[in-house]
């Protein structure tokens, strides 16, 4: 596995600086449209810990990972990850058209 980006080792600082279970801290970087995006998972939980009251925890992360990536000429951003999210893109849609829905009409 490769070494964690500059920018991925301080999302991983700063969120296992903030939950009760730092073992459960994940971040995943992926590419889009010329910036990355960090995804950051935690222990269910701790979700409420990483995004703070009226959410301003999570927005000192998101400044200061913007603020570190301009530095370097990038755009980057950071998403929570909280269990609805994770549903829906562990979601898999059905394999085809179920036919025609049920009718109440006789």
């Amino acid at each position: 596995m490769s070494e964690p980006s500059q920018f991925e080792a301080l999302i991983t600082y700063l969120a296992k600086s903030l939950v009760d279970r730092p073992d459960q801290v994940v971040v995943r970087p992926t590419s889009v449209e010329g910036s990355r995006i960090y995804e950051l998972q935690v222990a269910p939980e701790d979700v409420g810990k990483v995004i703070g009251r009226d959410g301003r925890t999570v927005n000192a992360m998101r400044t200061l990972l913007a603020a570190a990536a301009q530095r370097k000429g990038e755009k980057a951003r950071l998403e929570i990850l909280d269990d609805r999210r994770l549903a829906a893109r562990n979601a898999v849609p059905p394999a085809g058209p179920e036919g025609p829905p049920p009718s109440d009409v006789p």
